[in-house]
């Protein structure tokens, strides 16, 4: 018999991707064996990045600041876009220290077998971006599973009409996988060998 409070807390846990039940006991039981102050800072944590963490309204990503820190960094290449899914795919390019345009995050990737359409992602805020000029290449990351692809095709689709140049990540990444686990060298060589779509 588990006590409620604690039976509480790993169900919650249960609910972060990737935990199941006895990692959420795991870190449910290490949580217990730290200090009340410790507990507190993980639970300020939380709350902090809920109430201060919002999206840039030009690319999506996840800031503290209007626009992020990306977006207004002047030595940034304005005329390179690099798509990808999700924010937490940003950090994985960042880390190659090879990309120095900006990024537009789509808040997902098509799936019409999970209900996904166009208008669940953010391609018009990407359109809306190639719209207003100056930029010349789009670089499409989304990952390389069935979802991915099919984004990426579509985007492909929509950005004909303009006159800038598509690319797509180079398979160095394992089909089926995420951005999120590519290690920097994989990365960097995705980067590298990317081409037009």
């Amino acid at each position: 018999m588990t006590a409620p409070p604690l039976a509480n807390l790993i169900n919650e846990l249960t609910r972060l991707p990737g935990v199941g039940g006895k990692s959420a006991s795991r870190i449910a039981y290490h949580i217990l064996k730290r200090t009340a102050g410790e507990a507190e800072a993980l639970a300020n944590a939380i709350i902090d990045v809920k109430s201060k963490i919002f999206r840039c309204s030009i690319c999506n990503n996840m800031t503290d600041v209007e626009p992020c820190a990306i977006c207004s960094d002047p030595r940034r290449d304005a005329s390179v876009i690099c798509v990808v899914e999700e924010a937490f795919n940003i950090p994985t390019i960042e880390q190659t220290r090879d990309f120095r345009g900006l990024f537009h995050v789509l808040l997902g990737a098509l799936s019409p077998l999970k209900g996904v359409g166009p208008h669940d992602i953010d391609v018009a805020g990407l359109l809306k971006r190639v719209q207003a000029g100056g930029v010349r290449e789009i670089i499409v990351a989304t990952n390389p599973n069935v979802e991915g692809e099919a984004t990426a095709l579509y985007l492909a689709q929509q950005l004909k009409p303009f006159d800038v140049k598509t690319t797509r990540l180079a398979f160095g990444l394992p089909v089926g996988g995420d951005l999120e686990y590519a290690d920097q060298v994989t990365m960097a060589k995705a980067l590298e060998g990317r081409r037009e779509i």
